[in-house]
């Protein structure tokens, strides 16, 4: 294989408008909100002084981005995403621009504007994220879906590596307040980013339907359907056994015998890996069995887990804790393709709330899964059970659903009866701002396959169960 084509493919960044500005959008958005990831536990440590009270930020957080990304997911299914989008971010610029002026209260800033926007900006921000996740897959060519979805994972990795650490530096040099502003700022270009997409109409629903009947549609098709269902179970194993990051400080003093910067460098390990496989996934869009090297990329984050749990060395512990991060990026890239190919996007936004709800309660999950074994059996002990666990449920999983194992992306809508599960499928409406542009009439194959390598075009999604 040539270099060229090992690299990132950016052939979406050059196809589709909408994607270019989606990437810029998001980006920047990453920076602005890794620097709140920073302030916000900050200021509340130095107002409280109690780690406690610290996590109890973190949980509001959670809970309220929890709740919006159920709300969000069923609103985005239902009408123009472009007006979630906007929506979300606008809050953001609001939330950040309250924090700023708190920061300015005689005496001290009051900690309940702090937990306030917390819970503001997590309803009202998954607004904006789970209907980006929906819209976004309409903004590229069905082939390209591996490339986009390693471009957004690259531009994540970028902002999580270097975001938090400026972050720091703003607040040092600068303050808290200043932090603020320029959260805000930055909340604000990506509001008049976003504001140029055009319309973004999901398809037809039905009007008569609840919101609790639709979210309930979107959670049983992601349980039922043959592939998106075995990518969620995966994604579990995953976050419940092989995400070792709250063992790192208790491994570091313990085995590893360091201190603070060692374990600050253990953090930063998963990270370089991501990077690395983020660069570095120009194969991804050519791979022919998704599913089956979508396994091998979770069963390596178990063996990299490990592999951990088994060094004694820093710089091999390193070196796991990369190979693990190379894997989960890996796994995030083929999952997004995998995932958004075969969910019909009338449902996109619902099933992208379900993942991303999942993706909420998994960490936490895992985070206390194996926190909880580390004192019965030590850091290292904890590491190596969750690898091997990892590795045989993988195993158990491409047994058990051949549909996953087998699974490719889709270049073409799936067709099914029409009766399949009452579903019908219903088209994407990518409309500008003001154009009263109806529904196009279905294609022909032929029609379709050439129509499919327009920048920004939006095959009709069809179900299958």
């Amino acid at each position: 294989m040539k270099l060229s084509q090992l690299m990132v493919d950016t052939s979406p960044l050059r196809l589709s408008r909408e994607f270019r500005i989606v990437f810029v959008a998001r980006l920047i958005s990453i920076f602005g909100l890794g620097f709140a990831a920073v302030a916000l536990p900050m200021q509340v440590y130095q107002l409280t002084g109690s780690s406690l009270m610290v996590a109890t930020v973190h949980t509001t957080t959670a809970v309220s981005v929890l709740l919006g990304t159920l709300v969000g997911g069923t609103l985005a299914d239902r009408g123009d995403r472009r007006r979630l989008i906007v929506v979300g971010r606008a809050s953001a610029v609001v939330g950040f621009g309250v924090l700023a002026a708190n920061t300015l209260v005689p005496a001290e800033p009051w900690l309940w504007v702090v937990y306030a926007v917390a819970a503001f900006n997590g309803v009202l921000g998954s607004f904006s994220a789970v209907a980006l996740q929906a819209a976004g897959p309409g903004f590229v060519p069905r082939d390209k879906l591996p490339a986009a979805g390693a471009l957004l994972a690259l531009n994540g990795e970028l902002g999580s590596v270097l975001a938090p650490a400026l972050g720091g530096l703003i607040i040092a040099a600068w303050g808290m307040g200043t932090n603020y502003v320029i959260t805000a700022a930055l909340s604000l270009v990506t509001t008049a980013l976003v504001w140029r997409l055009p319309r973004l109409e999901a398809g037809e629903h039905d009007r008569g339907q609840s919101a609790l009947a639709a979210l309930r549609e979107g959670a049983v098709f992601s349980l039922r359907h043959r592939v998106v269902g075995p990518l969620l179970l995966l994604g579990l194993v995953q976050m419940l056994f092989a995400a070792p990051v709250v063992l790192i400080p208790e491994f570091t003093d313990r085995v590893l015998g360091g201190g603070e910067a060692l374990a600050g460098l253990m953090y930063t390990a998963p990270a370089v890996g991501a990077l690395l496989g983020s660069l570095t996934s120009g194969w991804a869009g050519r791979a022919r069995r998704t599913g089956a090297v979508l396994l091998v990329a979770v069963a390596l984050c178990g063996l990299a887990v490990a592999g951990v749990g088994a060094s004694s060395w820093a710089p091999l512990a390193f070196a796991f804790l990369a190979l693990l991060g190379f894997g989960q990026v890996v796994e995030e890239i083929l999952r997004y393709a995998l995932l958004q190919s075969h969910t019909p996007d009338r449902l996109r936004g619902r099933v992208n709330a379900v993942w991303t709800a999942q993706s909420t309660l998994g960490n936490s999950a895992g985070a206390l899964t194996l926190g909880g074994v580390a004192p019965l059996i030590g850091a290292a002990g904890a590491m190596l059970a969750g690898g091997a666990l990892t590795v045989v449920c993988v195993g158990a999983l491409a047994v058990a659903f051949a549909g996953l194992r087998t699974a490719q992306v889709l270049h073409e809508p799936e067709s099914v009866p029409a009766h399949a599960a009452g579903w019908r499928p219903h088209p994407f409406r990518l409309r500008r701002p003001g154009s009263g542009a109806a529904p196009e009439p279905p294609r022909s194959g032929a029609e379709r396959r050439h129509h499919s390598l327009r920048p920004g075009r939006n095959d009709t999604n069809e179900e299958k169960q």
